[in-house]
């Protein structure tokens, strides 16, 4: 006879993942960005190669993620954007090939929205970064792993980390906007 192990729990209302490891599914998954374009139009880009090592804690609230994300993997649709977005005038993709995020801790949470701390590292410059987190859901998947999914999104000033490039436009504003947000989307998969 198989012991049942169980892959969620209860938590203040929530079906919550069981505590253990995961790791983000790279077929679920969308770690991406918005840049505004010349101050009308949104750019929308994502990198295709992230992970991530998510620990959900006995006490939900002592969960951690680290995320690596490969910078030269960056797609904005655009051949000639990327290429410039893995040059020296924003990635250097070659010279700092992954930036990471860590977090630090929980610092609140409502229902199913967590505020994490944590810390974002690019082009080897740490700067705090406080990412938005809702929880999607907790189950079983068709072939018996426990999975949870996960939205997060976060608003940063990428000059803070050196990504100033810019060009200043006849018209007022600049064509890059500083302000980036991030949007990540994820299921993760728990560690046999």
């Amino acid at each position: 006879m198989t012991e049942s192990v169980a892959t969620t729990r209860a938590y203040e209302g929530l079906q919550i993942p069981a505590a253990g490891t995961y790791d983000l599914d790279a077929a679920h998954k969308r770690v991406g960005f918005v840049a505004r374009h010349l101050m009308v139009s949104k750019v929308r880009g994502q990198f295709a190669d992230a992970s991530a090592v998510i620990t959900i804690g006995e006490d939900p609230l002592a969960s951690s993620v680290e995320a690596t994300i490969n910078t030269a993997s960056i797609e904005t649709g655009q051949v000639d954007r990327d290429n410039h977005l893995r040059s020296g005038d924003f990635f250097e993709s070659e010279k700092y090939p992954v930036m990471t995020y860590r977090s630090t801790g929980i610092k609140s949470h409502a229902g199913g929205e967590f505020v994490l701390d944590g810390e974002l590292t690019i082009k080897d410059v740490t700067k705090p970064v406080e990412l938005l987190v809702e929880f999607e859901g907790a189950g079983t998947s068709p072939y018996g792993q426990a999975v949870f999914g996960f939205s997060a999104t976060a608003e940063i000033d990428r000059e803070a980390w050196g990504l100033t490039w810019n060009m200043a436009l006849e018209s007022g504003g600049v064509m890059v906007s500083k302000k980036i947000k991030i949007e990540i989307e994820g299921e993760a998969i728990r560690r046999a």
